[in-house]
Order: C-alpha cells, then structure tokens, then sequence
C-alpha cells in the first residue's frame, strides 16, 4: 500500500473517531480504511489505535505517530506547491542593477528578448559603476565584475570580459599603426579618469610582459564616451570588448596588437543568499545564465559561495 495515503487515512480515523467516517470521503470501503490502518502497525510493530464498538482512540504510540503523520504531510503539500510555483507563469517586477557599459550595451538586449517571452516581467535596472547594496536597496539580482566579496550574496560566474586597444581607421591612417606595445608612448592614448592619472596599460604574451605608462590628451570618466572620442579619430582607447566588439567587427575601430592580451575580468551574476526562486527570478537567472554566460542552465545548476 502507498504509505502517504496510509498516513492520510489514519490522520482522518484519529481526527473522525471511525473507519466509517472516514471511507466516504477516500471512496474506499471500510474494510479498506482498516487495512491501511494495519499496515502502518504491522509496519511500526506497534498498535496505532484501540477499537471499541463505538469509538476508535489512540494509543501513546498513536499520538506521537500522529503528530509526525502529520508533520510528513504537511511537507508533501509545501512540496507539492513549490513545483505547482515554479510551473507558474512569470510575472511580477525583477529589480537588478549592472555596471553602465556592461548594462547598456551587454544586458539591455537580453532582458529585451527575455521580456518578449514573459510578458508578463517587468525589470528595473539601474546602471551604475557604484557598488550597490543589495539587500538595503532592494534588489533581487546584480551583474559585477572583478575580484568579488559575495558576503551575504551568492555569486556565479557567467563568462570573461577582456580588454581591448581599439583606434579609428582615419587615426591610424594618420600616426600609423603601433606594432608593439612600447610604441604606444609615441601615440595619443585616450584615458579613462578611474586608472588615475598617470594610468599604466599592462600586455602580456606568453611569459612576455609590456608596462607601458601611457599619455594623451583627453581623459574622461566614461567609457563610452571614450568609444566615441575614438570613433571620431581622437586617439587610442583601451576598454572592455563588450563595449568595442561591433564597432570591430564593423570595421568603424580597429583592434590593436592582437597578439598581446590585456588583463581580463570575470563577470557574474549575484542574488542574495536566503532570496526564494520565484518563476519571475528562477526564469531569469537561466535566461541570463544561457545568453550571458554561453551554456545551458541545467537542472541542479545554482549559484555558489
């Protein structure tokens, strides 16, 4: 016999007083009733309920395995509503933040086609290169990059970011283009106002290391103005390639030394530790995780400390 429906059946006995009392209601005959009743003793090696002609009572033994039927069946249910949730449609409003760049040019088109499939989701995003709180300023999710200190977040990884030297064809056309990075210093370097002001661009290639303290005229705090100084032929920029890799392949910039890598940074994907999988969250994370992050989210495949 099934032992949940063995356990409902004996729940309802000690609640109705009766085997009778209860057949109508599991459409089952008494006799029935009674033999789910003995197979939970025969199983527990004790009696669970002592027969009189009028009443049925319960035993000590019955009173504490009542309790626990009871207990079991109540996690059965919460079990059963879960997966009756995460079959639910989607809908309600997701709060995320992401850096700018990473957001405008990386993230804003796969939530577009995200929020086509779940017409029902709405997403706040708010862009800033500041590092937001999430639990003090409510939001469910967050893109970072860099070295990360999750504290009471769950992070995982979703792909590498690199940088890249990137300068216009009209620029290069006029000052050449540098074929090593130590030819750098002859040139207009474009800089971004967090790397300081004296800002060092650091190459590597094999077991190779270029230091290289570059100049320019223009410094600014926005990498994507820094896109557009260099589309207009202002210098070279060096940024992340979620920002320059249209305008590569487009031919409007060029990628400088190829051959020489500049460091990469991790971009992830945050929620916090105790944050429950609503569909609305639950869809979301594997939506960002498969376009994102380049692989399919799989069952089992959740975020890590």
């Amino acid at each position: 016999m099934d032992k949940l429906t063995s356990m409902a059946v004996f729940v309802q006995v000690a609640e109705k007083g009766s085997f009778a009392a209860v057949a109508d209601g599991f459409g089952l005959s008494t006799t029935m009733i009674a033999n789910h009743v003995r197979a939970l003793e025969s199983e527990l090696g004790a009696k669970l309920i002592v027969r009189t002609t009028r009443r049925h009572h319960l035993t000590e033994v019955g009173q504490l395995y009542l309790a626990r039927c009871r207990d079991v069946l109540a996690s059965v249910a919460m079990a059963d509503r879960v997966g009756d949730t995460l079959r639910a449609e989607p809908q309600g409003t997701v709060r995320m933040t992401a850096p700018v760049t990473y957001g405008a040019h990386k993230l804003v088109p796969v939530l577009g086609a995200y929020m086509a499939r779940h017409p029902q989701v709405k997403v706040e995003l708010v862009l800033s290169d500041q590092v937001a709180d999430l639990v003090e300023q409510g939001f469910e999710l967050a893109i970072r990059s860099g070295e990360i200190d999750a504290g009471p977040l769950v992070a995982r990884a979703l792909h590498q970011s690199t940088m890249l030297a990137v300068a216009s064809p009209a620029y290069l056309q006029r000052h050449g283009t540098p074929q090593h990075p130590a030819e750098l210093v002859e040139h207009d370097c474009l800089g971004f106002m967090a790397w300081g002001r004296e800002p060092v661009w650091r190459f590597s290639r094999g077991e190779e290391t270029a230091h290289i303290p570059v100049q320019g005229r223009m410094r600014t705090n926005n990498g994507q103005a820094l896109r557009a100084a260099a589309l207009a032929g202002m210098g070279i920029v060096v940024q992340a390639d979620v920002l320059l890799e249209d305008d590569i392949a487009s031919g409007r910039l060029v990628h400088l030394l190829p051959d020489w890598a500049l460091p990469a940074r991790t971009i992830y994907l945050l929620r916090t530790r105790d944050l429950q999988p609503t569909p609305k969250l639950r869809s979301l994370i594997d939506f960002l995780v498969v376009h994102l992050g380049g692989r399919p989210a799989v069952a089992g495949d959740d975020f890590v400390d």
